[in-house]
């Protein structure tokens, strides 16, 4: 055989063997693995700054020990209980004259009725925050309570007092006279983020102090349980899967830092036990409502002055006419009253207002959230589409009265009722004059000293006729006592019912 084809041959078979090589390795041959399951060392993007070894991070690693978490929060945090007491509730009915009494001049009849509510008992829990025994808790926990004890963790038990409630967001301060308490600090819950590890702390189910774990799992959410007691109702909860059950409401809920970020007010349940979830109100929010109590007595709620609706309680068809969308990154401006803050700062119908000061506002909590953080008379910067156009404008909010004036307690917010003048329309199809009908009772006199119920329509206060708010206020201002009375629209007219207020707290604003 010539020398050149033994050449060709082993050139031949080393090319080959080269190829199969090559070929197997690519193909076949199991890769080797890295760090990852694709086999690479690199961190994926959503990974950076958490996994250790990647672009700028600190090796966190997630918390395996909530030991100092809860040896922080466990002394912070109270048992409340509360007692009412049996009370007596007006609920006088008295029949129309018929037309034969009209007629024959017989005796008015009255079919006066008492009725008496049991006493009650419950608990709850609180926050100390401060070490001279300022606590927070839920308004539901401590509302129309006769007698309010507090608990602390050492099982020292204190008798306290109301100082200010906020039905809108379902907060109240309270205060026991002690000095050197332990407290929670405040943390900030703008850095909460969803997947964040945390801890409640309560006293469930009249246990004694109990800590539960769970991860935050969304935020911002909107339940609704607050419009029960309030038109105003201001609702951005923090939401989590930590266990709470009855008895929890009003305590903490913290950081793997042992600071409080929230208090626990609610859970989503068919049963009233705890089903899953549990809903916080954010720290953030908490703050100014806790310090506008302690510094005015009340809450100073500050107003934009714009008309919106709900994308989630449209239907579609609704959407349609609205211009709107379910996915809407913004809040859609269907009106703007005049006097307004808006109004005052060029904001139009149409637009979409999309931040505030910066912060986002995608949905009606996070804007709710962002304008209770501030009071009438501030200067937000409102950022807002129009025409596919991002624009900015300075607005000075404003409070309901459409002005920067610090807001008293009026006697409607004392009465607990939200009211409203009858429609001319309305008026005359039931023959009257005017009047102010009830269209929600929450937390006040007219709940705690009386069983009345919304559609009650007040026709006088004494001996005053009543077709407005202020005719209802001028009526109160200064009285010990005044009767109510009017009839419900299911009536129609056909019996009156009056109800007696004690008014002795003082009614003068």
């Amino acid at each position: 055989m010539k020398f050149s084809h033994v050449a060709g041959t082993v050139l031949i078979s080393a090319a080959t063997a080269i190829a199969s090589i090559y070929v197997y390795s690519k193909y076949f041959q199991p890769k080797s693995m890295g760090l990852y399951q694709n086999g690479s060392d690199t961190v994926p993007a959503n990974y950076v700054d958490y996994r250790p070894g990647s672009a700028g991070s600190s090796a966190i690693t997630p918390p395996t020990d909530f030991t100092q978490a809860a040896r922080i929060g466990t002394p912070g945090v109270v048992h409340i209980k509360t007692k009412i007491n049996p009370r007596q509730l007006g609920n006088n009915l008295q029949k129309r004259r018929s037309l034969l009494e009209e007629f024959f001049g017989e005796q008015f009849e009255d079919n006066s009725r008492q009725y008496y509510s049991p006493p009650q008992m419950a608990s709850g829990s609180g926050v100390l925050i401060s070490d001279d025994g300022y606590i927070v808790t839920n308004n539901h926990v401590v509302d129309d309570a006769d007698e309010i004890s507090v608990t602390l963790s050492n099982n020292k038990t204190f008798t306290a007092k109301v100082v200010g409630t906020d039905p809108s967001t379902d907060l109240a301060v309270i205060k026991i006279s002690a000095t050197g308490l332990p407290y929670l600090l405040y943390g900030n819950s703008d850095d909460v983020q969803v997947g964040h590890w945390v801890l409640a702390v309560g006293y469930p189910l009249n246990l004694e102090t109990t800590v539960t774990a769970g991860i935050v799992s969304a935020k911002s959410r909107s339940i609704g349980i607050n419009r029960r007691n309030s038109r105003n109702a201001i609702e951005s909860f923090i939401q989590t899967d930590a266990p709470v059950n009855q008895g929890n409401s009003g305590g903490a809920l913290i950081n793997t830092a042992g600071e409080l970020i929230g208090i626990n007010s609610a859970i989503a349940s068919p049963t009233g036990a705890y089903a899953g979830y549990s809903y916080a109100i954010p720290v953030n929010l908490v703050k100014k409502v806790v310090n506008d109590i302690m510094k005015f007595g009340n809450v100073q709620r500050a107003y934009l002055g714009i008309e919106y609706d709900d994308p989630n309680r449209l239907t579609d068809e609704q959407l349609k006419d609205r211009g709107m969308t379910r996915d809407m990154a913004g809040i859609k401006v269907l009106g703007v009253p005049q006097g307004g803050a808006a109004a005052a700062a060029g904001i139009r119908t149409g637009d979409v207002i999309t931040k505030i000061n910066g912060v986002s506002t995608a949905s009606i909590p996070e804007l709710m959230e962002q304008l209770s953080r501030y009071k009438p008379g501030d200067k937000v910067t409102v950022s807002y589409q129009r025409n596919d156009k991002e624009l900015t404008a300075n607005a000075i909010l404003k409070n309901l009265e459409g002005n920067t004036d610090i807001v008293k307690l009026s006697v409607i917010d004392h009465l607990g009722a939200d009211v409203a003048p009858l429609t001319r329309e309305a008026a005359s199809k039931l023959g009257i004059d005017g009047g102010l009908v009830v269209t929600n009772i929450g937390s006040g006199l007219i709940k705690k000293q009386t069983n009345m119920k919304p559609e009650f329509v007040i026709l006088k206060a004494g001996n005053t006729a009543i077709r407005s708010t202020d005719d209802l206020k001028r009526a109160l201002d200064g009285k010990k006592a005044v009767r109510l009375e009017g009839f419900y629209f299911r009536d129609r007219y056909a019996n009156i019912y009056y109800y007696d207020l004690d008014l002795s707290g003082g009614t003068s604003f």
